[in-house]
């Protein structure tokens, strides 16, 4: 099976890895209801009939333009009772000659894996379809009455049935398909520059700030069911109580340090919004969690970073103090936030990290990298450049990573931004 972090993990709070027998048994004993990336089918694929439409090839192709997910055979739709299927029968060549024949354009990933339980007495057939960047696929198909004139529908799934694409959403899916390339790059800088006056307008005082932007290559549809206040709730506290069993974080708290004290996010455009701007205490700190799987994150970087705080012999230059160690865990949330979000929304593609250093000021201002030193004072690292302008640095995760390896994306992130002051 391709996908590692599906519906069924997320409801057996199982990390992700493999699915086998025993977790689509526990699901169904659970009596875990269809969604939009769930389907129980109580008996295999069976070839299509005369005036129908070839019901596999239907099925997949909602599936692939919703957000993937799993069609699971061998267990009763409405009552979950695991029936089982004979694995003998099962013919996963012409399962995929259906596909092919049927589903335009060409739909690549797509897997069938027959899972058997310890025993061996009872068996499933998990087809595993991932959500497609060429959606939408089209399913054709002939009349009984006129078997030469094909016709084509675009199925999508609507919460737990499939239904059709009117004209007007499928219109919408070619314009997605078209100009997602372009779009992603168009979508990351306005995300970037949108949250960069929302913050530098609302701060307390002038200040570098870290922005970044997390966005998913497949972003979910807007057919996708919209996530709920308790959702973004969640998700934050998930991913504070993640960040906070990672080493270092207690000398080091970050963004989500702050977001997690916002017991109440506002509704945005298609999108939660956590923020303490305009808290007279705290480090600033502002985020928005998306229903596509978009995560936007903003930290004043110049909090607690002022002239007081450095030894009395120090020279400091003119300019904006970035605080490297808080920098390091601003990537580091990021990451976990980011991570969290996917796997609460269950998203089947990577995610492209994009993330920077910016101010509010037209003109030029310095940049400042600090430390903090064992006594407590800050300092300014010997031989550290102070840039005017950081470019956008880029990283890429997947929402089944392991902390190990989303620390990997962090470390990427945090040496490319500081490498831009002179530090190593």
């Amino acid at each position: 099976m391709a996908s590692s972090w599906t519906r069924l993990h997320e409801h057996l709070g199982v990390p992700p890895g493999p699915l086998d027998f025993d977790m689509v048994a526990k699901a169904a004993a659970d009596r875990l209801a269809e969604s939009d990336d769930l389907d129980w089918k109580e008996h295999l694929p069976q070839p299509p009939r005369e005036g129908r439409w070839n019901e596999l090839a239907k099925d997949v192709a909602a599936m692939a333009n919703t957000r993937g997910g799993l069609i699971i055979f061998g267990v009763q739709d409405t009552t979950c009772e695991l029936t089982g299927i004979d694995p003998a029968e099962v013919k996963p060549e012409q399962y995929a000659q259906w596909i092919r024949n049927h589903v335009h354009p060409y739909l690549s990933g797509l897997t069938f894996t027959t899972l058997a339980s310890p025993d061996g007495t009872r068996s499933v057939l998990v087809a595993d379809v991932p959500a497609s960047p060429m959606a939408p696929h089209l399913v054709y198909g002939t009349a009984a009455r006129d078997k030469d004139q094909q016709a084509a529908v675009a199925p999508y799934r609507d919460r737990d049935h499939t239904a059709w694409m009117a004209e007007q959403q499928l219109e919408r899916a070619y314009r997605d398909r078209f100009t997602r390339a372009t779009q992603t790059d168009d979508t990351l800088r306005q995300l970037v520059d949108h949250t960069r006056q929302t913050v530098t307008l609302q701060q307390r005082e002038a200040s570098a700030w870290f922005i970044a932007v997390a966005r998913p290559e497949r972003p979910l549809p807007r057919s996708a069911t919209r996530t709920t206040r308790d959702s973004a709730r969640f998700v934050t506290a998930q991913a504070y109580d993640r960040a906070a069993q990672q080493p270092d974080s207690r000398l080091s708290p970050g963004a989500l340090a702050s977001l997690v004290i916002v017991s109440n996010p506002r509704p945005g455009l298609r999108r939660w919004v956590l923020s303490t701007l305009g808290l007279r205490a705290g480090r600033e700190t502002y985020a928005e969690l998306h229903d596509d799987g978009t995560v936007v994150l903003a930290a004043n970087l110049t909090f607690r970073t002022t002239r007081d705080h450095f030894r009395d012999d120090d020279h400091l230059p003119a300019g904006l103090f970035v605080h490297q160690d808080t920098l390091d865990a601003c990537c580091r949330d990021l990451c976990i936030l980011t991570s969290q979000l996917a796997r609460h929304l269950r998203l089947d593609s990577s995610l492209l990290l994009h993330a920077t250093v910016a101010t509010g000021f037209h003109k030029a201002v310095s940049l400042i990298p600090v430390t903090m030193d064992h006594p407590g004072f800050t300092s300014v690292p010997d031989g550290a450049r102070y840039p005017h302008t950081i470019q956008p640095v880029t990283a890429g995760l997947l929402p089944a990573d392991t902390d190990e390896a989303l620390q990997d994306s962090a470390q990427e992130l945090f040496t490319d931004l500081t490498n831009q002051f002179g530090l190593d």
